[in-house]
């Protein structure tokens, strides 16, 4: 009887250690690879690979809003080649990145550095700092606009009213190039905490006892940033001047809010350019070709990126290939 008591106990216990199939099911690592990724892969697919893959194929047809278009191949791309307003968006493009890029880190590495120091309300002078930043970017681009206005901008009053240094109110978006290096002032401004931020963070990764090696061997401050703080930042460096580019090269809220590519078309951006021709105008197709003619930029932005990460391999304490 106790033999036969031990055996059906056994038994129970076998059955109850065997997994079921769900549970089988569950332990395979590529079934839950497959159910973890499907969700991310499904809106990816929708949100991103879907707009992407029709906007490339409107920019090789006819389409207009209204009438569905016919595959033309390279037209519309020849026609912006021989368009001196898709040449005038591109050389701002290039030139609005370029000079809020340079700006922005300037202002924002000198602000993270000393951000990294010992100072008073430091916690909250990081809050302060993130403020523009998280204002949003249409509110930011209308307190610019009433900034540069030509009757009532605070600039002006200050230089004619109160400090006398100017007869008459400066006109910022009433010419070409006084609009393009307003807008570039604005973005400098509004970008500036990103890049703070970003590097404030990489900075505090940096050991403070590699300054104090440097110290005692006698290195000056300047020293101490090209030889420590530089090398050490590259990587962090890569990443956020990577995202700098492309959020810059890519702006379209605030060009648009403030001067909505005027004066003279003269401060369109690809991405103000392509909506007023494919949107505004209706032209889809060439809208999306002036869309698509952004790419090659972005690539070499993400590019860039990639060949900055290789010196993490310098501080993983491994030579670079």
């Amino acid at each position: 009887m106790a033999l036969t008591t031990a055996t059906a106990i056994d038994q129970v216990a076998v059955r109850t250690r065997r997994p079921n199939a769900l549970a089988r099911l569950f332990d395979n690592k590529l079934f839950l690879i497959f159910v973890c990724l499907t969700p991310a892969v499904g809106l990816l697919a929708v949100f991103l690979s879907y707009p992407l893959g029709l906007g490339i194929w409107l920019a090789f047809t006819d389409t207009t809003i209204g009438r569905r278009g016919v595959w033309i191949g390279l037209e519309n791309f020849e026609y912006l080649l021989s368009d001196p307003l898709w040449w005038n968006a591109v050389f701002y493009s290039v030139l609005y990145t370029g000079v809020a890029t340079i700006g922005k880190f300037a202002l924002g590495f000198w602000l993270a550095l000393l951000l990294n120091q010992h100072l008073p309300f430091k916690s909250m002078l990081r809050a302060i700092v993130l403020l523009p930043w998280i204002v949003p970017t249409v509110l930011s681009a209308i307190a610019f606009w009433w900034i540069y206005d030509p009757q009532f901008s605070i600039i002006s009053y200050l230089l004619v009213d109160v400090l006398g240094w100017r007869e008459t109110n400066i006109d910022f978006l009433g010419n070409p190039w006084s609009a393009r290096f307003s807008l570039i002032a604005a973005n400098i401004w509004r970008g500036i905490p990103f890049v703070a931020i970003s590097l404030l963070a990489g900075l505090q990764t940096i050991s403070p006892s590699l300054y104090e090696a440097a110290m005692l061997d006698g290195a000056t401050p300047w020293q101490r940033f090209r030889h420590i703080t530089l090398p050490m930042m590259m990587p962090i460096l890569a990443i956020v001047m990577t995202f700098s580019i492309i959020f810059t090269f890519s702006d379209f809220q605030l060009v648009y809010a403030i001067t909505r590519g005027g004066p003279v078309n003269s401060t369109h951006l690809l991405a103000t350019l392509a909506f007023q021709r494919g949107i505004a105008s209706g032209e889809l197709a060439e809208g999306a070709a002036i869309a698509v003619s952004m790419i090659p930029f972005l690539v070499f932005a993400t590019l860039f990126s990639y060949f900055g990460l290789g010196r993490r391999k310098w501080q993983q304490g491994s030579d670079n290939e």
